[in-house]
């Protein structure tokens, strides 16, 4: 496997070793073209990577963009941290490996807003075509797919106690929240193999990784992209104090919701008004890149038990539910997740502290109203980005974290984690009932479910950037953009299984090849 610089063209230059890209390279791999996959990092030989356990060892470490958003007003002006990957396997090197496919609701709303081909019924085969999952009606999941999907995990026993605690609050079970509705409590399905992190490296290209049309290369950080007369013909490379270029047929940017808007702007491509303000030259008016960044929220509800319990197995996340906050609404809007550990997070200008022992029950937030954006600092690649999450712009998104708050100190206090003596740390006796009380809590202590979206949304209207039938770029010849930064809207849950889906429809809609 030829890992040094590439001096030829290739028919495909994919930039970004993540969920989607790995994908896009081996189908285009398998039609019987040369590719070249540039990734910023580096192999995936940290061994914290294997075991789901360890992933906050990760965050920021060697294998992390290590971002943080600008000070974020209604959060008291704190910064919040994204860890984001940056090793071979992307994100997925570095996330829980929770496999949701979303609800049904959100695909038909894509494909209702003009996304075409995004429906439901539409990318059900792509979604059965991708997973190795031996439960769940054959119709519905997949069982032959390169990703093994898996529940067969040690149940830990404050999981077991968490699950039947938010069945006894009333939540119902839901033996299968990947068959197309997500509301309920349920075991995750997660991406595992002989109780390793099993992403879509491992699963659809490390096999292959000698294959004599493909050309990978580590270590190199995109610059800008090669466009000449309204065509992407390459890119530019940075290796250490090496500069290189590729030349490449086509170009599919698979950077994620941070890296794909970025290179499009320091390659002169968005809002032209902001591309001068920070010196970079316009090739292209195009006002969405950047805009529409959401991610979905947590608050974290800490406890401590009276009795020992064992240290993780395999997962500290095991257990999660979908709830709506309020009975009207079609589709869940808040998806707590529960840890076998304490989560503390960082308050204004403080770490929260508290006892090593103990479990966490997060409140979250997955339908988002709020909105931020994606801008450059400066013209010059080492210049950072501007992240800006536009954290709880919109009321509804507060009164829905409220709701998620409030359940999960229910939950808390219901039999099943009262028998392990369960005792709230955060937010604490202290801490009241009243709105003002818990929103005080929620300002302080809100950070990332690691879901970023949106910062090259597809669509037809105004403020699209990706065409949802082909993935090229508006106004562009010879680019295409294939990751979570084209999800117009966020999907109700962990956004790792719709960023695989996305990376198998562009090889589709590429090739003219299905996986099914």
């Amino acid at each position: 496997m030829p890992e040094t610089t590439p001096t030829e063209p290739t028919d495909f230059l994919v930039i970004g070793a993540g969920s989607a890209g790995c994908v896009i390279a081996r189908r285009l791999l398998d039609a019987g073209h040369t590719v070249t996959l540039a990734e910023a990092g580096d192999h995936d030989i940290n061994p914290d990577i294997d075991d789901v356990s360890r992933l906050g060892y990760l965050w920021g470490s060697d294998v992390d963009w290590n971002y943080f958003t600008e000070p974020q007003p209604e959060l008291n002006d704190r910064r919040v941290h994204l860890p984001r990957g940056k090793v071979l396997g992307g994100s997925h090197a570095l996330n829980a490996t929770i496999w949701v496919r979303g609800d049904r609701a959100d695909f038909d709303g894509w494909a209702q807003d003009g996304c075409t081909g995004w429906s439901w019924d539409e990318v059900l085969p792509y979604f059965r075509a991708i997973e190795a999952y031996a439960d769940g009606e054959p119709g519905v999941r997949g069982q032959d797919g390169p990703l093994d999907v898996t529940t067969d995990y040690p149940r830990h026993p404050v999981q077991q106690a968490m699950h039947d605690a938010t069945v006894q609050e009333g939540v119902p079970r839901n033996a299968d929240y990947n068959a197309g509705s997500v509301e309920g409590v349920g075991w995750m399905q997660l991406n595992l193999r002989d109780h390793k992190r099993f992403n879509t490296w491992r699963a659809y290209l490390k096999p292959i990784a000698d294959h004599p049309r493909l050309t990978l290369v580590t270590g190199a950080h995109a610059r800008r992209l090669l466009i000449q007369d309204g065509a992407v013909t390459g890119a530019e490379f940075a290796r250490g104090q090496e500069r290189f270029t590729v030349e490449a047929g086509e170009v599919v940017l698979t950077g994620g919701v941070i890296g794909s808007p970025e290179l499009l702007l320091r390659s002169g491509v968005g809002p032209a008004e902001h591309l001068r303000e920070v010196g970079v030259d316009v090739v292209l008016d195009l006002p969405g890149v950047g805009r529409n960044l959401h991610d979905h929220l947590l608050v974290p509800v800490v406890c401590t038990t009276e009795q020992p319990q064992p240290a993780p197995e395999v997962a500290v996340a095991q257990v999660h539910y979908w709830a709506k906050s309020s009975p009207e609404m079609d589709v869940p809007d808040t998806q707590p997740i529960f840890f076998s550990v304490p989560m503390y997070t960082n308050t204004a200008g403080e770490l929260m502290e508290g006892p090593e022992e103990g479990f966490s029950l997060l409140a979250g937030i997955v339908r988002p109203a709020s909105r931020g954006s994606l801008t450059l600092s400066g013209p010059e690649a080492e210049d950072p980005v501007r992240i800006d999450l536009g954290a709880y712009t919109a009321p509804e998104d507060l009164e829905a974290m409220l709701f998620s708050l409030r359940q999960c100190r229910s939950i808390a206090a219901r039999p099943a984690l009262q028998e392990l003596g369960a005792q709230e740390v955060f937010p604490g006796p202290a801490v009241g009932d009243s709105d003002d009380e818990l929103i005080a809590y929620i300002r302080n202590t809100t950070t990332t479910y690691h879901h970023q979206v949106g910062t090259c949304a597809m669509g037809t209207g105004a403020q699209s950037v990706v065409d949802p039938e082909t993935f090229r770029v508006h106004g562009l010849r010879g680019l295409r953009v294939a990751d979570a930064s084209i999800m117009p809207r966020v999907t109700t849950g962990n956004t790792n299984a719709p960023s695989v889906l996305i990376g198998e429809k562009a090889a589709a809609a590429i090739t003219g090849v299905t996986p099914f």
